[in-house]
């Protein structure tokens, strides 16, 4: 098996077809789903329970008791059963050729980082009621992102072939929604950092520094590893405690946390 694709949900069974059905054709087809739960939601284990499904799976379920979508994470990972790991979020539809491109980039010192188009809510509700084929999610698709009105980040649903090894085009930071890393690279920074309570920087921002201060080297799939991110509404909220906690790590240098995989008792020199 090439890679394990790590897929975040909560609650939204709807959407979270939507991305199963895009990694049912995918072009590459040697790959295992892991669906890591923040909760316990009945209708989300009933649903992956009747599914039809096309490869290997695995559904992990926690009690919800508030944000630990990093508890989740870190039990994803030590799960999987593969080397390679691959993070979706259950509400972002994949290019057919999206595992593919993760895997003809990969390296075991090296951090994949892709992004994402923001889709309308008129074009997300189009994906979630099947009135546009998931196998249509390419030239047909970005078509109709150019027509939508509201649609985000347009430029990054452009999918472009080539046979170059070298970045289309570079990418700032780490997206948690469209990421991937051989599994010794996030168990040697001690995985996601549970001491983050709240959605956002915890998910990739602190992971971010955190990579490169164990020097992996950083690699853009943008343009080739395409996701397009159903609407909802916005769930931001403040996020001075997580910088807090974020900016307490790099002062401190902890680069491998202590409240990850392994709970450590202090942090590691």
């Amino acid at each position: 098996m090439k890679a394990s694709v790590i897929i975040s949900v909560y609650k939204n069974t709807k959407a979270l077809e939507a991305v199963l059905e895009s990694l049912r054709v995918q072009s590459e087809h040697d790959f295992e789903i892991i669906i890591s739960e923040d909760g316990e939601y009945g209708p989300m284990a009933r649903f992956v329970e009747q599914y039809d499904w096309f490869c290997p799976h695995r559904h992990l379920s926690q009690p919800d008791e508030g944000w630990r979508k990093n508890r989740a994470l870190n039990r994803a990972v030590m799960a999987a059963g593969s080397e390679f790991l691959i993070f979706l979020d259950g509400d972002c539809v994949a290019h057919r050729r999206f595992v593919e491109m993760h895997l003809k980039y990969s390296r075991p010192d090296r951090i994949l980082v892709g992004k994402r188009v923001k889709l309308s809510p008129e074009l997300s509700s189009e994906i979630e009621n099947s009135d546009i084929a998931v196998a249509d999610l390419g030239c047909k698709m970005f078509s109709r992102l150019l027509f939508h009105r509201g649609c985000r980040y347009v430029d990054e649903g452009i999918f472009i072939s080539c046979c170059s090894n070298r970045q289309l085009r570079s990418a700032r930071h780490l997206t948690g929604c469209n990421m991937s890393f051989y599994k010794q690279a996030i168990v040697e920074i001690n995985g996601f950092n549970e001491d983050f309570k709240l959605p956002a920087v915890g998910e990739d921002t602190d992971l971010d520094w955190r990579f490169r201060a164990m020097d992996f080297e950083f690699f853009s799939v943008r343009n080739r590893a395409v996701v397009y991110h159903l609407h909802h509404k916005e769930s931001w909220t403040e996020q001075v405690e997580n910088l807090r906690i974020m900016h307490e790590s790099q002062k401190n240098g902890r680069a491998v946390c202590v409240n990850g995989i392994l709970k450590l008792t202090e942090s590691p020199d």
